[in-house]
């Protein structure tokens, strides 16, 4: 994987890390959302033994940029610059993958249809601190599985019945349904809890 970092944000980051005066400090590019047309990215602080273990990293002057392997695909090709403003200056991150691309009319339903709820589904459910992923689609029924705050979360079946499924069924009228495929007794930390 390839990320630019220009000599200008390079001096301005080495000048924020020299700031903070504290030792074997790093930068990480976090993202958001990805593959999503609201995904986002961002710099989060980060000590050597707080990056992912499996990240990569890229030296720069006098710290360094990690970027997690799950990131891989979204920041590919990014860049880093910083440019001077009338009101100072701008640090900006240019990731041209990390929106990722709508499927194709005609690409398969399960790409489409996973789009959609990453696009317009997962972040309502982020507010609450959960997200859902397509796990299949058998017999015209789309199969999902909740994670994080949904997952065990005493209003997953609400959530599915009466917003997420109506919204997934006016965009694919070939689906005859939505089904949550989740184990919640699994779940550590849901949002409302089951009296």
């Amino acid at each position: 994987m390839n990320i630019k970092v220009s000599p200008e944000a390079q001096e301005f980051l080495s000048e924020v890390i020299e700031k903070h005066d504290v030792d074997d400090l790093h930068l990480q590019v976090m993202v958001k959302n990805p593959g999503t047309p609201i995904a986002d990215c961002f710099l989060n602080f980060c000590e050597r033994n707080e990056a992912p273990v499996d990240a990569y990293e890229f030296k720069q002057t006098n710290y360094s940029l990690f970027v997690s392997k799950n990131d891989e695909k979204y920041l590919d090709d990014a860049s880093i610059d910083y440019d001077m403003t009338d009101t100072g200056g701008q640090l900006n991150i240019k990731a041209p993958k990390l929106k990722g691309e709508k499927p194709d009319e005609d690409a398969p339903l399960h790409d489409r249809v996973q789009y959609f709820i990453d696009a317009e589904l997962n972040p309502s459910l982020a507010m609450h601190g959960g997200n859902a992923k397509l796990t299949s689609i058998d017999d015209g029924y789309a199969f999902i599985e909740f994670g994080g705050g949904c997952n065990g979360c005493g209003m997953a079946g609400q959530t599915l019945s009466m917003g997420m499924e109506t919204k997934l069924l006016n965009q694919f009228p070939e689906l005859k349904g939505l089904m949550d495929g989740t184990d919640h007794s699994t779940g550590e930390n849901p949002y409302y809890t089951k009296d």
